[in-house]
């Protein structure tokens, strides 16, 4: 399955890719290239939210019943429509319906994308498969934002059509490479791990519900969410700006410095977590934010020379970049992990809906704070982020050893082809998003 993993990365990493050319710049476009006003463009960016809070919950039965890669291609064409639109929109009607679309075609490709990094791995394997995915769609983002800065003019709106269009081809691409991708009929893990038997009653949310490791990961998850990447361009931003004196071109220097740490970090720690318990890599993870957030309050409430505070908080967001490179191989390959073998869609859809839940109040909480309540911001997410490391410590309780640290050699084979009557068909690990990355 090696080919069609690499297949699925590079197609994921191309659609980050395309991303990357339009989201740095769709306030702009819609508020003043369009004309439509901030009111408008608020209402944009609103709508990419609001229809992955409508498709996630339905989702994960379609790629459970389906697979995973007729979802991939259905949402990349919506993607690519929406997109398209989305460069012809001149009135506000049009740009909402457009970032609608757009919206929903990005936020179903998570769960599907991850789904199918699952069937296309092994429990020794899916580690590393889910941490690649991380690295190259951070990459892709980050090399489709660069060159599109390059080719955006504010006063034509042309530039914009084609960064649009060059994000609907990539799209494109991603249905295209997906489409030569051969997943097995259905993948069957023999030798299931206790507790990833499918609950009593069926599937569905209220089996998910009933799952107490995974209802633990979700609060965990929007926590994790909450305090970092819904807290990127809204509440940190802000409180950089008015806390810390810092310039929009150093905010740009941050962001670049996050990334930067996500590239060069990514796989030197990996073999760092590889070898740890991954609800004690979670623990860490919030105690490296704690350190960030410091960071973050000393620039803007230390009072120390003008450099002191911009290294400060170029640092804060270097440090978040370190603990998304070491949260890329172990959540994500969690959430399949805990997944009983005919939920693996609905699990991965279910923690995405936590993400963009998280991605939905994390600014609306930490952006008028970051703006006015500058200490007690500080404090607050100091606070959040110690509470990830005790939800991290609390989860490791209740996960059984082989989920919490997965052996170098697994005792569950994977196993291609249909199977019997009766048998469980199974798949374990899960990823995100975004997303992210991701952010994506």
């Amino acid at each position: 399955m090696g080919a069609a993993l690499h297949r699925i990365q590079l197609g994921s990493a191309l659609a980050a890719f395309g991303i990357g050319f339009t989201v740095p710049f769709l306030y702009v476009y819609v508020a003043q290239v369009r004309g439509l006003g901030a009111g408008t463009a608020g209402f944009v960016l609103a709508a990419f939210a609001m229809a992955a809070l409508i498709v996630l919950p339905v989702v994960g039965r379609v790629i459970d019943r389906r697979g995973p890669l007729p979802v991939v291609v259905a949402a990349s064409v919506l993607g690519a429509v929406g997109a398209l639109c989305l460069g012809f929109a001149s009135t506000a009607v049009t740009a909402v319906l457009a970032a609608t679309l757009l919206g929903a075609g990005s936020a179903v490709l998570q769960p599907a994308l991850a789904t199918m990094i699952v069937w296309c791995s092994t429990p020794l394997t899916r580690t590393r498969a889910f941490t690649m995915q991380f690295f190259l769609q951070n990459l892709g983002l980050g090399v489709g934002g660069l060159i599109g800065g390059q080719i955006v003019d504010e006063h034509r709106a042309g530039s914009f059509l084609l960064l649009f269009s060059i994000e609907a081809v990539m799209f494109l691409v991603l249905a295209g490479v997906a489409l030569t991708v051969r997943l097995p009929q259905s993948p069957v893990i023999t030798d299931q791990a206790p507790g990833t038997e499918a609950p009593a009653g069926g599937g569905g949310m209220r089996a998910l519900l009933r799952h107490r490791a995974m209802v633990q990961l979700c609060v965990l998850g929007f926590v994790l969410f909450f305090a970092c990447y819904g807290q990127f361009e809204s509440g940190l931003s802000a409180y950089g700006v008015e806390a810390a004196g810092i310039s929009p071109s150093t905010l740009g220097v941050a962001l670049a410095a996050n990334t930067a740490m996500i590239v060069i970090a990514q796989f030197a720690v990996l073999k760092l977590v590889e070898r740890r318990r991954r609800s004690r890599v979670v623990a860490l993870v919030g105690l490296i934010w704690t350190v960030a957030w410091l960071a973050a309050g000393y620039a803007g409430l230390g009072h120390g020379s003008e450099a002191m505070a911009t290294a400060a908080f170029i640092s804060t967001y270097a440090l978040f970049g370190l603990g998304e490179a070491m949260l890329a191989p172990t959540v994500a390959p969690l959430v399949a992990d805990l997944a009983p073998a005919r939920m693996v869609g609905q699990y991965n859809s279910a923690f995405a809906l936590v993400k963009q839940l998280a991605l939905a109040v994390g600014p609306a909480v930490g952006g008028p704070m970051g703006a006015t309540l500058h200490g007690p911001y500080i404090v607050t997410f100091v606070l959040f982020s110690l509470l990830i490391s005790v939800l991290a410590l609390r989860l490791g309780r209740v996960l059984l050893p082989q989920q919490d640290k997965p052996e170098p050699v697994g005792s569950r084979v994977v196993a291609v082809g249909r199977p019997e009557e009766g048998a469980v068909a199974a798949v374990p690990v899960v990823g995100t998003a975004e997303s992210t990355p991701s952010r994506v």
